[in-house]
């Protein structure tokens, strides 16, 4: 995270708030404590935190442990050094997972500033008024799917189905109740962990916790942290979501919610954790760095060091709002959108053609001069460049290579789909994607394609006239799925394996004078 270090330097006591919580520990005292995420394409918000990973597998709902209290006699008290030092990510049967990946996203303020200019920013008028009339394109930037992902929780927060709650044990009885839910929730999902030892630091009146809590009560998740108030830092020490609960997105959500309720409860500026190596990805995609930046006597003597567990860092810088990603990443995507407006008329949109369909006398298309295309003179093109001649492009057979006419490329794209549509990669892309299963797919794809979408253009006969047509429509499903899908996913991956056939079949079969097909993508 590239953050203003000196915007974040803890402040000393005597500028500190009147109001901000007095320290309640002081150096050395842990050493009295005992020893011890297409690629679906089927993503819905119940099942994107399997995913990203970019985020999203067990997407933080795994159960973790990161003990700064004291573990110097894990191994003595039959925990590993992974388990009493680190992040365990940790899926029902105890079983370590991946979580998924998070974007960094930019700061609010970042947003607010972008925001003021583009009120300020007016699009271009159309240059030609006696053209087609044009009109200017709405400002709704898609939104990715960690975005989305956030805004269904965001929106099962505002109904009142699932509440993040900021728990200490102050005696009372509604927070003692949440707190016997998180300790036996990090109980099930760290089995090697002893219970007394979860027990005694849960409700110790030091740590602090977020519970994520369903609408009947019932505690399904949390994060307990250990707040050092005077150095203004916090310890994680148990993360973890109940199994039934696990990969619905929680995870990304509830460290969120920790964030904003250490910045804003309990005033910390950092976030200190030993994770193990289940865990070091996950954190990573939280924002956790393996760089310390903080300064070593802000922390030393206040957590121990594990064997086994990598030191890692979240700086929460207090001008973000953690929970409210989402409306900062709309406000910043609208802003950008506004001032390219202000160098680009790729906004403005300009009448269909009619032209094609006016002249459907026969199944013989008749072409359309590219002059005639609204748009195509102001995107730059000119009529010189339509005198350079076409690339040549021969099509290689079984029975030998011949011209590329509309006849043999017919022939061609025919065996080349159906040996796209046999590959064993290409199960997920043979039909289109159900709206009953992916309700939100088309509002993230708003040009979908399909292999079987494919095949029936081809069966048309006039709607591949030239090979780039056909190559554009394949290229678009697995474009598709990159946008859809995090790169984590099965998806995704079937998606380049598909493509990387597809660039061998095409390289293989056709030879071509000109810049015919795109290069493959890496990776």
């Amino acid at each position: 995270m590239d953050v203003d270090e000196a915007e974040l330097e803890h402040p000393p006591a005597a500028q500190r708030p009147a109001d901000a919580p007095l320290p309640d520990t002081q150096p050395g005292d842990a050493a009295d404590e005992p020893a011890y995420k297409r690629v679906r394409l089927d993503w819905s918000p119940a099942t994107a935190a399997g995913g990203d990973g970019p985020a999203d597998a067990a997407a933080a709902s795994g159960a973790v442990k990161s003990e700064g209290d004291g573990a110097a006699g894990a191994a003595a008290a039959g925990c590993g050094p992974a388990a009493a030092a680190g992040v365990g990510i940790a899926s029902s049967a105890g079983e370590a997972t991946d979580p998924p990946a998070v974007k960094p996203e930019p700061s609010a303020d970042a947003g607010a500033e972008l925001g003021a200019d583009a009120a300020a920013a007016t699009p271009p008028p159309a240059d030609d008024a006696d053209k087609p009339r044009a009109k200017h394109a709405e400002v709704k930037p898609t939104m990715g799917a960690y975005t989305l992902r956030e805004e269904y929780l965001i929106k099962q927060e505002a109904e009142g189905e699932i509440a993040f709650k900021y728990v200490e044990n102050d005696g009372s009885d509604q927070n003692m109740i949440y707190l016997t839910g998180l300790k036996n929730i990090f109980s099930k999902q760290l089995p090697n962990m002893p219970k007394e030892y979860i027990c005694r630091l849960v409700f110790d009146r030091r740590h602090r916790s977020t519970a994520l809590v369903k609408r009947n009560g019932a505690v399904i998740g949390g994060i307990t942290y250990r707040a050092f108030h005077a150095q203004a830092f916090g310890e994680i020490a148990f993360c973890a979501v109940t199994s039934s609960e696990q990969v619905k997105g929680f995870g990304t959500r509830l460290m969120n919610h920790a964030k904003e309720h250490a910045r804003t409860r309990d005033r910390l500026t950092h976030f200190l954790t030993y994770a193990d190596n289940n865990a070091v990805g996950y954190f990573a995609k939280q924002g956790f760095t393996k760089e310390v930046t903080m300064d070593a006597e802000r922390w030393k003597g206040f957590i121990k060091d594990y064997d086994g567990g990598t030191l890692m860092e979240c700086i929460m810088n207090p001008k973000f709002c953690f929970t409210g990603f989402p409306d900062m990443i709309r406000a910043q995507r609208a802003a950008l959108d506004a001032k390219i407006r202000t160098i680009s008329n790729a906004h403005i949109i300009h009448a269909g053609l009619s032209h094609f369909k006016d002249t459907a006398s026969d199944k013989t298309r008749v072409p359309l001069p590219i002059a005639e295309i609204p748009g195509v003179r102001e995107a730059g093109w000119t009529p010189e460049q339509q005198a350079v001649g076409a690339a040549r492009t021969l099509l290689v057979f079984k029975d030998g290579t011949v011209e590329a006419t509309p006849e043999s490329l017919q022939r061609f794209l025919a065996l080349a789909l159906k040996e796209m549509q046999r590959n064993d990669d290409a199960w997920p892309f043979r039909e289109p994607v159900s709206k009953d299963e992916v309700p939100d797919y088309y509002q993230v794809i708003k040009d979908p394609m399909d292999l079987s979408t494919m095949e029936a253009r081809l069966r048309r006969q006039g709607y591949y006239i030239t090979l780039d047509i056909f190559v554009a429509d394949f290229r678009r499903i697995v474009e598709n799925c990159r946008i859809y899908n995090l790169p984590e996913t099965i998806y995704n991956k079937l998606a380049s394996k598909l493509e990387a056939s597809f660039n061998n079949y095409m390289a293989s079969h056709v030879i071509s004078d000109g810049p015919l097909l795109p290069m493959p993508s890496p990776g």
